[in-house]
């Protein structure tokens, strides 16, 4: 039995862009940063679109090589329902229940895990403060690049899942369209969009966003799916 990989990519989409608040909260003043470091005048549309296109490819390409990258260590789970694909599976269902708790404000246990990623954060974010003040898109492009591999729990969540696809390509697209689903909401944030991050922050948002997360996490249990089969 294999991935149900026209399921995975539009799931990995529906992910990013629920947990998108999460996303508001980690990148987003990065992404508002862009457009109030440019000067207001002619052509500064053009120069903050540039700016926070380049950032957020950068980003999203950090987490596609994420997902390649814990693909290949993962290469025995091409079958999800091996013994190793089954753990990978309860992880990512786990965490992905965690993510939701955090999201609905029930539980922060995901900050637990968004630890795993903190010593090599520490050796990178030097780098990205060197970057600041961005004055051209290389500079945005190589900060989201840097930012990508910034702790995430939505991440990790989402890489628990991309680890179950039976190729190094098919992990890298997992996360390519889990990144896109972030995309509206951080182009929101840098285009200073008031109104729709009120939406995404208010705790109604949170938790039908979180409800549905945990519903993913379930589903994704390999008890669950295997009764679903």
């Amino acid at each position: 039995m294999t991935p149900d990989l026209y399921i995975s990519y539009p799931s990995a989409f529906l992910i990013g862009l629920l947990g998108s608040t999460h996303c508001l909260a980690m990148c987003g003043g990065i992404s508002a940063s862009l457009s109030m470091a440019l000067p207001v005048g002619k052509g500064f549309r053009l120069r903050q679109s540039l700016l926070l296109l380049a950032y957020n490819v950068g980003r999203i390409a950090s987490y596609s090589l994420i997902a390649a990258l814990v693909a290949l260590l993962s290469t025995n789970a091409a079958d999800q329902w091996s013994q190793l694909g089954i753990v990978l599976r309860s992880i990512a269902g786990l965490l992905l229940i965690s993510m939701g708790l955090s999201m609905g404000q029930w539980w922060q246990g995901i900050r637990y895990v968004e630890r795993i990623g903190a010593p090599l954060w520490r050796h990178l974010s030097p780098l990205a403060g060197r970057l600041l003040p961005i004055n051209h898109a290389g500079q945005a492009l190589a900060l989201g690049a840097l930012w990508g591999w910034l702790p995430c729990g939505l991440v990790y969540s989402t890489l628990g899942w991309a680890a179950l696809q039976p190729t190094v390509g098919s992990a890298a697209l997992t996360m390519m369209f889990f990144g896109l689903g972030t995309l509206p909401s951080m182009l929101a944030t840098g285009y200073a969009a008031s109104s729709i991050n009120r939406l995404k922050s208010s705790l109604a948002f949170r938790r039908v966003a979180g409800a549905m997360l945990v519903v993913f996490g379930l589903w994704t249990l390999p008890l669950m799916a295997l009764t679903g089969h």
